[in-house]
């Protein structure tokens, strides 16, 4: 936990208790600003710290962190004059801090290392450029059909108990990015350990930094995670010109963090219980994507649970108008009709193969058939010979592409999409350019995936 200043003893200490509600303490002061920490010392000695969640007049609303419980209205506060601020320096890479910026991890604390103001404005428009490189993940349910973008903003839309968190640190592991910047928010401890040993394991610890909000943790760290995640990745991209990208999950639980903390100060609750302010909040998070004119970037990919995979619940459906496009995982899989990467168009066939539009949108055509060929199938229907193709055509789609345990180059990918097609389909049954059919098409008998493997054990 950030200590309070040298200079904070020297403070006015703030007497007048207005109420104390749940964890949030009403205190009469002026000249204070919003989100400045705050030092609530108790009637028996004990100090916790708080965050002004609110200014209204004469009155500052505090999130006290420890929880509200044992609190009195004869306690003293003293407002430390600024926010809550976040260590950077190289030493914060191969690192684990608590969502109040303690290093958890067993490591030195970084008392004396420089430490910024979370928050902040957003990016000056005009340092923004137009976003034309891609991150590769080499997860081809995104590589090859749904970019993800250097500087995109873009959730993981899914439900309890999918593998959201395992695609999630795939793509930390395998993303082409200079560091990693991740955020867990209310999580349990074994998600905890899971991402840690998998980035420990694969070698890109050392250059990935953690904030970690445990579900066990005080409610109000967990709306401070973001904002040091987001601020961190930030000066590393404008002071070192480094490919950031973030990581956050689950966004529902920030927003029901911030919904709790609304209700807790009697705030008057909008669509479902979450307040008037959640666009904004979330709005404010995901804006910090940017592709820095003379500098790095910030990309942001995020976690964002659907409780009953209700798609219009306020959070997913606030997040859709934000973000460009989302990755819908359900199934175990990344559904190429649900997702959507809204900024691909600007680097398919632009800074990847030229045959990457046209074999992108073959395929889904192709898959979209099958899913109506075994819509048929199980009606009893008559199949064509070539709804027998297509059949065969989407388990192979399927097994070789959906499955997000699937770790392909792009290239390899595409040539790998060149060769499902030739198992299945004649080239004058593709309706794709010629020059690129002639140019691509394997015209030896295709192996698959399983024969190539064989071969290669033998």
């Amino acid at each position: 936990m950030n200590r309070p200043s040298s200079y904070a003893q020297f403070l006015t200490r703030h007497t007048h208790i207005v109420s104390i509600v749940g964890d949030i303490l009403t205190v009469r002061a002026r000249e204070v600003g919003l989100g400045d920490l705050a030092v609530v010392e108790n009637w028996d000695g004990e100090q916790s710290l708080a965050q002004t969640v609110q200014v209204r007049h004469d009155q500052a609303a505090l999130q006290v962190f420890t929880g509200g419980k044992g609190l009195s209205t004869a306690a003293r506060v003293r407002f430390l004059g600024h926010p809550m601020r976040v260590p950077y320096s190289p030493n914060i890479l191969g690192r684990v801090f608590s969502g109040a910026g303690d290093a958890i991890d067993g490591g030195p604390h970084l008392i004396n290392d420089p430490h910024l103001d979370i928050g902040g404005p957003s990016v000056n428009p005009t340092t923004r450029t137009v976003p034309k490189r891609m991150i590769e993940t080499k997860i081809p349910m995104i590589d090859v059909f749904n970019c993800l973008v250097e500087s995109q903003k873009i959730p993981i839309f899914s439900i309890a108990g999918e593998p959201y968190n395992a695609l999630l640190a795939r793509v930390g592991i395998q993303a082409d990015a200079d560091v990693i910047v991740f955020a867990g928010l209310g999580m349990i401890f074994d998600d905890l350990y899971f991402f840690r040993t998998r980035f420990e394991d694969e070698g890109v610890f050392p250059r990935t930094v953690m904030f970690v909000n445990q579900a066990s943790d005080p409610i109000v760290e967990r709306i401070l995670a973001p904002d040091m995640a987001l601020k961190v990745a930030e000066r590393f991209a404008v002071e070192q010109g480094k490919r950031v990208l973030v990581l956050m999950t689950d966004m529902t639980a920030y927003a029901d963090a911030l919904k709790e903390i609304g209700i807790s100060m009697e705030r008057v609750p909008s669509n479902r219980g979450y307040m008037g302010d959640l666009y904004s909040q979330l709005a404010v998070r995901y804006e910090r994507a940017c592709n820095y004119r003379d500098a790095g970037s910030v990309t942001i990919l995020t976690v964002t649970t659907m409780p009953g995979n209700d798609v219009t619940h306020p959070v997913p459906d606030n997040t859709g108008y934000i973000t460009e496009g989302q990755f819908y995982l359900h199934d175990g899989a990344i559904d190429p009709f649900g997702s959507l990467s809204r900024l691909k168009q600007q680097v398919i066939g632009k800074v990847t193969r030229e045959d990457h539009g046209q074999i992108m949108n073959t395929m889904v055509r192709f898959y979209s058939g099958a899913r109506e060929a075994q819509k048929k199938q199980a009606m009893a229907f008559d199949l064509s010979a070539f709804d027998t193709k297509l059949l065969r055509f989407g388990g192979l789609f399927q097994a070789r592409f959906m499955d997000i345990d699937v770790s392909l180059p792009l290239n390899d990918a595409l040539d790998l999409c060149w060769r499902t097609l030739a198992e299945c389909f004649e080239p004058q049954e593709l309706l794709m350019k010629e020059s690129l059919v002639s140019k691509y098409f394997p015209r030896s008998a295709p192996q698959s995936v399983a024969e190539l493997k064989l071969q290669g054990a033998a």
